[in-house]
């Protein structure tokens, strides 16, 4: 990772950061150990589980819905503002809210939570948040703490480390996603394993300096998409938030989802990141990237196994738990997002318009 100290902006520091941002998250779960007792004594007597956040902090509850609709616990993954004036009523007391907020102080989560405070009985909150000294964590019944970091451009330490107390949140609600072969198996103890799996995974990623220029030469289109199923549709979702951020104009597409309709993009003009990190779908997510070539696009495969379609420019990253597997994923969109505003004569990760915390709804 030493080539990261050529180019001193802060957004690239970021996210050169995100490997000790992991371990700091794997640390603080053993600290939290406690509330994640408590999540688990919540599960086992909840009707239902319902995932929150906006931008970042929503994009990181993929793997988690994922994984526990796969152990058949009933998880939906409503985006708060939604959830604020349309879906509340889906919140009973027997459900189990988990709210995610890098702030903890955006304007939906807030409100949402004056909405609930309103009730006669609210659901339980957890709220997961980059320290605990904000309106969500102080108003929350069970409350974790990222330990992210300062963060000033767009997420990427908090996207990390958001997935990694979300692992451990997945293990707590469901019995049986705690036991492998039979066997239970701490969901601290998967979590923090998976992150350091993930940190180092990470930083052989970064290693590469040649990866940015090799992603901008194939990715710099008039369109570009980024596509993905599952689990792996946190870092596409957080991908596209991550180059719009920086100032690139990209959307996120689930891949089945791209074949009705918006495959009509595909040509000479279109640059598509194709991310295929799920066992499940893998054979499909390369057969849309060959078909994306076949066109003529520009097409990154984002994967941990080999067979990249001909004509693609494959990018391996080495396979961890697929809890932890998007905070690896995203890197080469990282890095493209970067390469790409420099190229662009933006500095890379500060907004114009937007902003870190979102005040109005």
């Amino acid at each position: 990772m030493k080539w990261l100290g050529k180019f001193p902006d802060s957004f690239l520091a970021e996210i050169g950061g995100q490997p000790d941002a992991l371990r700091r998250a794997a640390r603080a779960l053993v600290d939290q150990r406690d509330t994640i007792e408590a999540v688990r004594d919540a599960g086992r007597h909840a009707g239902g589980v319902v995932f929150t956040g906006m931008g970042a902090s929503y994009d990181a509850c993929y793997p988690a819905v994922n994984e526990l609709a796969v152990h058949g616990v009933l998880a939906l993954q409503i985006d708060a503002a939604e959830l604020l004036h349309f879906r509340s009523h889906v919140l009973s007391p027997a459900t189990v809210l988990v709210l995610v907020s890098q702030s903890g102080r955006s304007a939906e989560v807030v409100r949402l939570l004056d909405a609930l405070d309103g009730r006669p009985e609210r659901p339980v909150v957890l709220s997961i948040t980059n320290g605990l000294a904000n309106p969500l964590a102080e108003r929350s019944d069970l409350r974790l703490d990222t330990r992210a970091g300062t963060e000033e451009g767009p997420s990427t330490m908090t996207f990390a480390s958001s997935l990694v107390q979300l692992a451990a949140v997945a293990g707590a609600l469901s019995e049986r996603l705690g036991r492998v072969g039979g066997v239970k198996v701490d969901p601290i103890e998967r979590a923090r394993t998976a992150a350091h799996e993930a940190s180092e995974a990470v930083e052989t990623v970064l290693d590469d300096e040649t990866l940015a220029p090799r992603l901008a030469g194939t990715a710099d289109h008039e369109t570009l998409v980024v596509l993905a199923r599952g689990p792996a549709r946190a870092a596409a979702e957080m991908g596209a938030l991550t180059l719009k951020e920086c100032g690139v104009t990209a959307e996120s597409y689930e891949t089945a989802a791209f074949r009705h309709g918006p495959f009509e993009l595909a040509g000479p003009g279109l640059s598509a990141v194709v991310v295929a990190t799920e066992p499940e779908t893998r054979s499909l997510d390369l057969g849309l990237a060959a078909d994306l070539v076949a066109t003529g696009a520009s097409v990154v495969v984002v994967s941990s196994e080999g067979g990249m379609p001909e004509g693609a420019l494959g990018v391996r990253i080495p396979p961890v738990d697929r809890l932890l597997s998007p905070a690896v994923s995203i890197v080469p969109i990282q890095l493209l997002a970067w390469h790409l505003a420099n190229a662009r004569g933006r500095v890379p990760g500060v907004y114009t318009r937007a902003s870190k915390v979102t005040t109005r709804e």
